[in-house]
């Protein structure tokens, strides 16, 4: 985004980055988070003060607004004469379709923490859906995030891919016989569910890179087939995804990048068949496949996946792989977001011209909208 704008200034609830080349080594915007106690390790205990923190923000300088926004960012306050564009990543589906099994993993389904999680739950979703009425268009990074945001606040919108860095991963030519998977150790991940299959097949070996509060219960479940290497930096990380005969992913996720990175380095996946992943696999029985779904987030099921992909594995080829990785370049998402933006910047401008120019009478009738 900054590329594409790179003389916007920046907001955010907390940063404490400290790699920020990404950012242009330039400074952003804080939040009254940013200053409260332990907000470095556990800012995500303020998750009830997020609404109020990013309303706080003082946009009224700046006649276009983008936002990228996992939950809050499109909450920011903007007037009639701004335009506002929001990146939606996900419409804050925890609180949402996942509330009651994550209550049950938190073990928060009964009891009075229960009262009180479930009222904070009830809170943000009804400040998520009155803030999406805030925002002038919205950017969806999926179709099945697109569908998410038409639930949960009765908006249309537009399906632009996030950017992966396809450029710097290269197609691995030799393929060694292990399979690997990569991501956060939390519960909506799933690797726990890898980890208990590939046990259970101890003739296929599987390595495991990330680390997270689910790290201890993994290792328990691991057998000696699995190797669990913990948190690794991304040049090992590379390394294994242009090596591995197939990338492994079982979550149910909006868009998911490592599963774009696998198949830039020339690695199939083998897939949870729901959300994103449907649409940046191309899975059997097509003629040119990237990867295997498994209908089901079972044990059973990703072990019947896996064994479908090592029947028909004369069929994926790496140059497949790395074609169908090409389409969610950095290169397309600048493309297309810049021409999103700025085509709605220009309309907006020429409206706005347009009825500052009339009678009041002419400019009631030209904001007029017939209902649908």
């Amino acid at each position: 985004m900054l590329e594409c704008f790179p003389q916007a200034d920046i907001f955010t609830i907390v940063d404490f980055l400290e790699d920020r080349s990404f950012l242009k080594n330039r400074q952003a915007y804080t939040s009254f988070i940013q200053k409260l106690p332990f907000a470095r390790a556990r800012y995500m205990n303020y998750l009830a003060l997020m609404p109020l923190a990013i309303e706080q923000f003082d946009l009224l300088a700046y006649d276009l607004v983008l936002s990228s926004s996992r939950a809050f960012a499109k909450g920011v306050l903007v007037g009639p004469d701004q335009l506002h564009v929001s990146y939606v990543h996900s419409s804050l589906r925890h609180a949402r379709e996942f509330q009651h099994p994550n209550l049950k993993k938190s073990r928060f389904a009964s009891g009075l923490k229960s009262v009180f999680v479930r009222m904070l739950l009830h809170y943000m979703r009804a400040w998520d859906a009155r803030s999406a009425n805030g925002v002038d268009h919205l950017i969806a990074n999926s179709r099945y995030s697109s569908r998410r945001i038409q639930q949960a606040y009765q908006r249309d919108s537009t399906v632009i891919y996030p950017p992966v860095d396809v450029s710097g991963l290269s197609v691995g030519i030799h393929k060694q016989d292990f399979y690997v998977t990569a991501s956060n150790m939390v519960p909506h991940k799933r690797i726990d569910l890898i980890v208990k299959a590939f046990s259970r097949t101890p003739e296929r070996r599987l390595v495991v890179i990330g680390d997270g509060s689910d790290m201890a219960s993994i290792k328990a479940a691991a057998g000696p087939n699995v190797e669990i290497l913990g948190y690794q930096p991304f040049d090992v990380l590379h390394d294994h995804l242009q090596r591995a005969r197939a990338f492994v992913f079982a979550a149910e996720e909006d868009f998911d990048i490592s599963i774009v990175e696998a198949q830039a380095c020339g690695t199939p996946v083998i897939a949870f068949g729901k959300g994103g992943a449907l649409e940046s696999i191309i899975g059997l029985p097509d003629e040119r496949p990237t990867g295997v779904f498994f209908r089901e987030q079972t044990i059973e099921s990703l072990i019947c996946a896996v064994d479908t992909f090592e029947q028909h594995s004369d069929r994926f080829n790496s140059t497949f792989c790395r074609e169908n990785a090409e389409r969610f370049s950095a290169g397309n998402f600048k493309a297309a977001l810049c021409t999103f933006v700025e085509v709605r910047l220009a309309s907006f401008r020429s409206e706005a011209a347009l009825s500052s120019t009339q009678p009041p009478s002419v400019r009631a009738r030209l904001q007029w909208r017939r209902p649908s």
